[in-house]
């Protein structure tokens, strides 16, 4: 009887490992079947199909498409879903939001279409301009669209102001040198526990090519000039006293603190909200041209 179910279990086993419902992984099964789907729903999608019928089929679309990583068409299928959407005063907002605006944004910036994804947002602004929940709208619209205009790697950041101690200060004729720029605040637990890492690779690098410059979403000038001067911070500070609206936070899409960009001598973003020794790794690296 052992015997037998020793030969019982083999044969099964054997069976599992060869049988074409084992030949694949979930994902690969799943991936199949997102393929199967998004061809099909591409081919209904050409038929003469009503616009309730359209957008579910486009939904669907994103859907499987997003699941399957593939997000560079995701944007075109969304605007399409938008245009069929009511944009009077009994439109579906937490639709448009949640199922529209927000996947757009998040694909549109993974695929390098950030200027589509601008124009989309002023697009849905103008469309709801009227609508009584319009400013509502507005601010989601800008927390979720802030990321559009956030600096990534091989981006430039040109801005010149005049800084506390009244020194011009112009980015773009920073030349051959590697730039951090720290978007901080005095009031900022993390920013103020970040910046005896960001003074000591000052002090180490300056002499080599490395330089900092602050932008820093204080509304207090006092407060902000005194921190300096205590822990000997040399490198120029935008300081405008608009806080959160700080001119150039609000230019490059910052919506927390502290918010890091490391430029090298080719003026480009080298990498972002590094810290510690990572930090101190990177600057020596691009210092190099590595």
């Amino acid at each position: 009887m052992k015997l037998l179910s020793a030969t019982i279990l083999l044969t099964l086993s054997l069976f599992l490992v060869s049988s074409p419902l084992m030949a694949e992984t979930a994902l690969e099964i799943a991936k199949k079947h997102d393929l199967k789907k998004i061809s099909a729903l591409n081919a209904y999608l050409k038929a003469d199909v009503d616009d309730e019928e359209r957008d579910l089929a486009l939904g669907i679309l994103v859907d499987a498409s997003m699941d399957l990583g593939e997000l560079a068409p995701v944007p075109d299928l969304l605007a399409q879903r938008y245009d069929l959407q009511n944009k009077g005063p009994e439109a579906d907002l937490q639709l448009i939001v949640t199922k529209i605006i927000r996947p757009f944004i998040e694909s549109a910036s993974a695929t390098n279409q950030r200027d589509k994804a601008k124009a989309f947002v002023a697009r849905v602004k103008e469309d709801f301009s009227t609508n009584p929940q319009s400013a509502q709208l507005n601010q989601f619209v800008d927390q979720l669209s802030s990321e559009l205009y956030r600096p990534g790697v091989g981006d430039t950041m040109n801005f010149s102001f005049t800084d506390l101690s009244g020194n011009e200060v112009d980015l773009s004729k920073m030349q051959d040198k590697v730039i951090l720029v720290d978007f901080w605040a005095t009031w900022c637990g993390p920013c103020v526990a970040e910046m005896p890492k960001v003074i000591e690779v000052y002090n180490s690098y300056h002499k080599k090519g490395f330089d900092v410059i602050g932008i820093s979403l204080d509304e207090d000038k006092g407060a902000l000039e005194e921190f300096i001067k205590s822990n000997k911070m040399p490198w120029p500070q935008y300081y405008d006293g608009k806080g959160w609206a700080n001119d150039l936070a609000k230019q490059y899409g910052i919506g927390s603190i502290p918010a890091t960009f490391l430029i090298g001598k080719d003026g480009k973003v080298v990498a972002s909200n590094l810290r510690g020794e990572a930090l101190e790794k990177a600057v020596e690296d691009s210092l190099k041209g590595e």
